[in-house]
């Protein structure tokens, strides 16, 4: 038999043949291919061919300073060389400092967004005193963002049946419960001190684990949790702006948002597999508009039009801009989290949150002025710090007990 290749003493097993010659020094192999078509001749002359589907290693290289011609029945093991090139895969180097550099934009996107948002709603709220309304307006701006991503084709539109659609509704809910909380805190009391209790979020995620998943905390983890109680409430005994109204919104807002990670542990983990994070936040950010629109026509009535504002005395352009921007921003800043959540692990992003809320906090002193006193300072700092803390021992998995 003739032919152009390399003829190799047959051995007794295929893969250890392969992991041999891949094996060898890189400065005296030349890289081949070998097509899917391409036959293996056997030195009892039996032809055996492997399709592309179950020949899994199709690249591989073999020792070979000159192709010729090699006359004479083969009685090994034959591969010809093709015409393909070798292409340099990108340096592991290079890809690791553009995904780093891509995270830590959105890491920076998410504070700013978040800085943002505090701000301009804070400013709203006190002005408009109508926080069911400010929260329709928020998912309103969302839904017609996330429309315009389906109908431009800027991230691909699910196709939901009704079951993913039922155990998507109880997260929306919760999520719609969650931020109409956090808005009616906001307009309340001082954003420093709405997210000072909102600091607490570990410890309700600590009581709803163990009532509704059967996750019992550890000793460490409990222990992460005194400085964060005790922290909110030395806090709350010296703030300024303290009502009773600010203080309970704000802590059903962490249990409403406590309850939304619960259930998706409970319900969407395995029925949601195909749904990635930011089309699941997409999605329950139109059910939480649909959800809202009856509760705020119920509660507030429609009290967002130019004609009552100008009743109302209030500049109509300043509180639409102002409006806008903050709905831009919310939207921004949760699409941005759950962008985050799908690059690193979740102690990471609760890290990283305990991170942006002292950003939230020292920007919203420093921007609306709140008199701060040093034992009000010294509680958020003691809360944050057992946010930090819980973060980094929740992280810590026991060892499996041993026989």
């Amino acid at each position: 038999m003739q032919g152009a290749g390399l003829v190799l003493r047959p051995l007794p097993s295929l893969s250890t043949n392969l992991r041999r010659i891949s094996a060898a020094s890189s400065s005296r192999f030349n890289p081949i291919y070998l097509p899917s078509s391409e036959k293996l001749i056997l030195r009892n002359d039996q032809s055996l061919s492997f399709a592309s589907d179950s020949f899994s290693c199709r690249k591989f290289t073999m020792l070979a300073h000159n192709f010729g011609s090699f006359k004479g029945k083969s009685d090994g093991v034959m591969a010809r060389a093709t015409e393909d090139t070798f292409v340099p895969e990108e340096s592991p180097k290079s890809k690791s400092f553009s995904d780093t550099l891509v995270l830590g934009l959105l890491f920076a996107l998410w504070g700013i967004f978040n800085v943002y948002f505090n701000i301009y709603n804070k400013q709203v709220l006190k002005a408009f005193h109508y926080p069911v309304t400010i929260s329709l307006v928020q998912f309103g701006f969302g839904t017609i963002v996330v429309a315009l991503m389906w109908a431009f084709n800027l991230y691909k539109r699910p196709k939901l049946s009704g079951a993913q659609l039922a155990a998507i509704l109880p997260l929306a809910v919760v999520h719609t419960l969650g931020n109409l909380f956090t808005n009616m805190s906001l307009g309340k009391v001082s954003v420093s001190f709405t997210h000072t209790v909102k600091a607490m979020e570990p410890f309700f995620s600590v009581i709803l684990s163990s009532m509704f998943l059967g996750e019992l905390p550890t000793i460490l983890v409990v222990s992460s949790l005194f400085p964060v109680v005790g922290g909110v409430a030395l806090a709350s005994m010296t703030e300024v702006s303290f009502n009773w109204a600010g203080f309970w919104s704000a802590m059903a807002s962490n249990l409403s948002n406590q309850s939304r990670n619960v259930l998706s542990k409970k319900m969407m983990v395995k029925k949601e597999e195909s749904l990635d994070n930011v089309t699941l936040f997409s999605i329950i950010t139109v059910m939480s508009f649909i959800l809202n629109i009856p509760v705020a026509l119920f509660m507030e009535g429609v009290k967002f039009t130019p004609s009552y504002l100008q009743a109302a005395g209030l500049n109509v352009n300043e509180i639409y801009t102002r409006s806008l921007l903050a709905a831009l921003c919310f939207h921004a800043y949760q699409q941005v989290a759950y962008m985050i959540l799908q690059r690193v692990s979740p102690v990471t992003h609760s890290v990283a949150n305990c991170v942006k809320r002292v950003v939230v906090i020292v920007s919203s002193v420093l921007f609306f002025r709140t008199p701060v006193s040093p034992v009000n300072a010294l509680g958020t700092a003691i809360a944050l710090a057992g946010v930090f803390l819980y973060s980094r021992v929740n992280s810590i998995k026991p060892k499996p007990k041993t026989a």
